[in-house]
């Protein structure tokens, strides 16, 4: 279930405490920013309102929540009810698929294959597992967001797993990387699946847009990075093609493993 008209949510919250609790309904009106707490609402009273919405949003309220007023509990419910996140974006890439997956999965050379991240700094390998962490670039407040990710790549079915092992603003945030080839090219897809935090600075909805829209400008990037090293590769020896090292060594790497937009 969603829940879209935040005042009628108020409202449905105010009548519970109200018939289910003992909260009077004129200290409600006369104090809309006073907690939960400040209004009389004992421990009881929140195990009440707790087992009301767990029944009808299947919502669980946290023990602090008696330091909510009555529109934060509304808020609250509102995310946890709202649907996860889902967003899958594709690309063909017109490049030999050796050389598409090598590139792509090679996470310590992000910063010159995705335009948002400042630093890639493996942290530890174990066969096709590697784990990272990814700093971006400041942002408009100059703050620069850093999280460390795992990756697992397959290159027999040419698929990665990822996940967010720091989760920061998400509940949890799950990646798959798919590469599959085509007439004109491989096919890279990113299908990530996610839900955010209650106190999260946007939603569910809000963070699939911006998903939704970040995917499609980097995706663009690496098309244009990735087909531009398979020119060169055709019309230059080999050993001199260096996108990470040298041209050997980007065609012989098939085992890394990578992440994606915002894993």
């Amino acid at each position: 279930m969603t829940v879209t008209d935040g005042g009628s949510l108020t409202a449905e919250i105010t009548d519970i405490l109200v018939t289910n609790c003992g909260l009077d309904p004129d200290a409600a009106a006369h104090a809309p920013a006073a907690s939960l707490e400040e209004l009389g609402m004992d421990s009881l009273a929140l195990l009440e309102l707790s087992a009301v919405v767990a029944d009808r949003w299947q919502v669980s309220i946290p023990e602090q929540a008696a330091q909510l007023s009555i529109p934060a509990v509304a808020d609250l419910v509102a995310r946890r009810t709202d649907p996860p996140g889902h967003t899958e974006n594709s690309i063909v890439i017109a490049a030999p698929m050796e050389l598409v997956w090598s590139v792509t999965n090679d996470v310590a050379s992000w910063p010159d294959l995705f335009t948002e991240y400042a630093r890639a700094e493996i942290l530890d390998r174990d066969a096709d597992t590697v784990r990272f962490r990814l700093t971006m670039h400041p942002d408009e407040n100059g703050v620069s967001w850093s999280w460390v990710s795992e990756r697992t790549a397959d290159p027999v079915t040419r698929q990665v797993q990822a996940r967010r092992v720091e989760t920061g603003p998400f509940e949890y945030m799950r990646i798959r990387w798919t590469y599959t080839e085509e007439p004109d090219g491989v096919r890279m897809t990113w299908v990530q699946d996610f839900a955010m935090k209650p106190t999260a600075p946007v939603d569910n909805a809000g963070m699939t847009e911006r998903i939704n829209t970040n995917s499609a400008v980097q995706l663009a990037v690496i098309k244009e990075h990735v087909e531009r090293l398979a020119l060169e590769l055709t019309t230059t020896p080999p050993t001199r093609v260096t996108p990470t090292g040298t041209a050997s060594a980007v065609l012989s790497t098939g085992t890394g493993a990578t992440g994606a937009d915002d894993e």
